[in-house]
């Protein structure tokens, strides 16, 4: 897996991500002892909000970015952004008001919002093999994991000798040092496209993932991603300190085993994809975290919950959620000519983020009104509806060719090469405006 690292293009990306999810994760520690400054007792409300703020303008924001991404200079439309990222953090430690950390908050993930379909698009054209690809997106996956452990234990040793403030001026660093290793090497330029109207434009990365059966399917099982991931962010501190009444490291090394699942999915799945398609991998993956979730509320109805037994539940589903988004972006490469990919990314983006936006405060809901086995059973119940779902819309005959007929250009279209039936891989676009075998 490691052996990509070799290609000195991706390589600077990659570091680039690294520094960068780094600052961003020394820039939650800091947010939440902002708002206990601001707003003491009600700092709960304040980080749901921001939390809010950040899913808002990520559904709103990437399609957006995404319809403009082919028109500019890759390099210097992510390097802009870096930097405006890196200002907004420049500037929350001197705020006074709460309405100007939400204000800096929207800005800066904003920015997020247009820089990550645009860098992930951009991966598949510097690494165009599968194979490296596929070990690329390990890779990627590898790294939002460490960056869940590492980041908080760094921001505990700098909390030793700094004031939280000065954790902003590190997520100052991370963008910087990302918008440096972009800058420090030439990346693929967008081809050139036809001229589209705004709403065309705008659109364009939705309509083409809404048509692609597997791409439907693939938001499905963002859902069950979504029910089971929102289950552990947003409950484990209540299963930890309220239930068990243990300590936050025990609250840490809980969410130690998740992402440790996680890891060692990332390690095994390059492997594993060679051998087999992305569609029973995937699906695999999302009844791994159904079944969790289920033997879980089971087992605390029988048993009552223990510390060990929720360790070893949520690392199962630390598995099972990346066996699912691993190879998700495997499915929007295939499903998208290069010129369209960062629409097409950015939709995934915004609209795997909308099922996180409607699984978090289904989760808190449960938890607070019914408990813990409810939330469990429920949320379980959403991740098997997204399964269900994903397996009608996501034919297992998914070929890599599809044969299919043209009326709808003339004879001498260059597509057709003189034949009008022809096999090709399937891709929506002009020429194949629907998901078919007739045109």
């Amino acid at each position: 897996m490691l052996s990509i690292l070799a290609d000195r293009t991706y390589r600077h990306l990659f570091l680039a991500q690294i520094v960068a999810l780094l600052g961003t994760g020394l820039a939650t520690v800091a947010l939440g002892l902002l708002a206990y400054d601001l707003a003491g007792e009600n700092a709960a409300m304040v980080l749901g909000t921001v939390f809010t703020i950040k899913m808002v303008a990520y559904v709103g924001v990437a399609p957006v970015a995404g319809a403009f991404a082919d028109r500019v200079n890759r390099r210097v439309l992510l390097v802009a952004l870096d930097l405006v990222r890196a200002g907004c953090a420049l500037a929350l430690p001197f705020v006074s008001e709460v309405w100007q950390v939400y204000g800096l908050i929207f800005l800066l993930q904003s920015a997020s919002a247009a820089f990550t379909p645009t860098f992930q698009a951009t991966i598949p054209d510097v690494l165009p093999e599968e194979e490296r690809y596929t070990r690329a997106l390990s890779l990627s996956r590898l790294a939002y994991d460490l960056e869940n452990i590492v980041s908080p234990t760094l921001a505990a040793l700098l909390l030793t000798v700094m004031s939280y403030n000065s954790l902003f001026l590190g997520t100052v660093v991370g963008f910087l040092g990302s918008a440096l290793l972009v800058v420090s090497v030439l990346l693929p330029s967008p081809k050139a496209t036809a001229p589209r109207g705004i709403y065309d434009r705008t659109t364009r990365g939705i309509r083409i993932y809404l048509a692609t059966p597997r791409l439907r399917g693939l938001l499905a099982l963002n859902m069950a991603v979504a029910a089971a991931g929102a289950m552990v962010l947003v409950n484990s501190v209540i299963l930890v300190r309220g239930m068990l009444g243990l300590s936050e490291v025990a609250l840490a090394w809980t969410m130690f085993a998740f992402g440790f699942g996680s890891m060692i999915a990332a390690f095994v799945l390059p492997r594993v994809l060679d051998r087999m398609a992305d569609r029973p991998v995937m699906l695999a993956g999302a009844g791994v975290m159904v079944a969790v979730l289920l033997a879980l509320a089971a087992a605390m109805l029988a048993l009552g919950l223990t510390w060990p037994m929720l360790m070893v539940a949520w690392l199962a589903v630390g598995f099972g959620y990346s066996a699912v988004l691993t190879p998700s972006s495997r499915l929007l490469r295939r499903s998208a000519h290069a010129e369209d990919r960062p629409a097409v990314f950015a939709a995934q983006f915004a609209l795997s983020h909308a099922c996180w936006l409607l699984c978090y405060p289904l989760a808190g809901w449960l938890m607070t009104r019914f408990g813990a086995v409810t939330a469990l059973l429920v949320l379980a119940l959403v991740a098997a509806l997204g399964i269900i779902i994903a397996l009608r819309l996501w034919p297992a005959s998914d070929t890599a060719e599809v044969e299919h007929t043209h009326d709808n250009l003339l004879p001498d279209h260059p597509h057709l090469q003189g034949h009008r039936t022809h096999s090709h891989a399937l891709v929506i676009d002009d020429q194949h405006p629907k998901w078919g075998t007739s045109f």
